[in-house]
């Protein structure tokens, strides 16, 4: 996310909700009542949000707090924020989102750390305009183990979260066929991730052109296909003998053939006695 946070104005000091002494600090996009579990944005590029960011201290001394910035380019008037005993500190910020900022769906992180914790509390920005969900498989390669390596790159201005289905087809027809199933994955603009697919037990002797067909909701689905062809050394073995024992019978085939042809020439009589008697039966 091309977007920049800035501190507006002071902490505004107001008394906190008395949760139990165990609950510890909390931290959250600041509400009417309490924190909401993140901050939600929307706007166009060239426009600047602003929200607020609410610390609540419960303990019976102050409390700093360290504020960063993760996954975007925020920035901090104040790194630090000290929070009064019992009281809830709300920290005024602004993004301003940059015009080339692209339209769709951006996602960041406030970190807020102190006493050895750290609460994480997700920026939801959406920017205003065309969008545009795009997804391509790229870079697909098929090792001698059977492992399938690809990368899934998102080149629209959405965040997409894929599926994947696999298929292989060999000499004599598939062997192999995975459903479409949902990945363990979120891809933000311009984001790849390169993964890895198993297949414990490919074939031992056969040419196989594996297929992969990925997905993403509002997405044109993206496709690519990798080839090999496996010999096992068992296959190799067999393959081989299979053809030494070919050959063996053609060299036998051959030596008999020329022997029944140096014998014809070595006993001309013979054969033409056996011709006549031949032809005489059939008389």
């Amino acid at each position: 996310m091309t977007a920049v946070a800035a501190l507006l104005g002071a902490v505004a000091a107001a008394p906190a909700p008395t949760p139990t002494p165990a609950s510890g600090w909390t931290a959250g996009a600041a509400g009417a009542t309490q924190e909401r579990p993140y901050v939600y944005l929307e706007g166009a590029a060239g426009s600047v949000l602003e929200d607020t960011l609410s610390v609540s201290n419960p303990g019976a001394r102050p409390l700093t707090v360290r504020l960063d910035g993760q996954g975007t380019p925020l920035a901090f008037a104040a790194r630090t924020v000290t929070v009064p005993a019992r009281t809830r500190a709300d920290v005024p910020f602004a993004v301003t989102v940059t015009a080339g900022t692209a339209p769709g769906d951006h996602r960041g992180t406030v970190t807020v750390a102190a006493d050895g914790r750290e609460v994480r509390v997700p920026v939801h920005l959406r920017v205003s305009g065309p969008s545009l969900a795009a997804l391509t498989v790229e870079d697909v390669r098929l090792d001698a183990s059977g492992t399938l390596r690809y990368t899934l790159v998102n080149r629209g201005s959405t965040v997409l979260t894929p599926s994947l289905s696999v298929r292989a087809d060999g000499t004599f027809g598939t062997v192999l066929d995975r459903p479409s199933r949902a990945l363990p994955l979120t891809l933000r603009p311009g984001e790849s991730a390169t993964r890895t697919e198993p297949w414990p037990d490919p074939p031992a002797l056969d040419s196989v052109t594996v297929h992969l067909r990925a997905t993403a909701p509002g997405a044109t689905p993206a496709e690519a296909r990798a080839e090999r062809v496996f010999v096992s050394t068992g296959a190799a073995v067999v393959g081989t003998g299979a053809l030494v024992a070919a050959a063996g019978a053609a060299a036998l085939a051959l030596r008999r053939r020329r022997a029944r042809a140096v014998e014809e020439a070595e006993n001309p009589v013979e054969q033409a006695q056996l011709v006549d008697v031949t032809a005489g039966a059939d008389r």
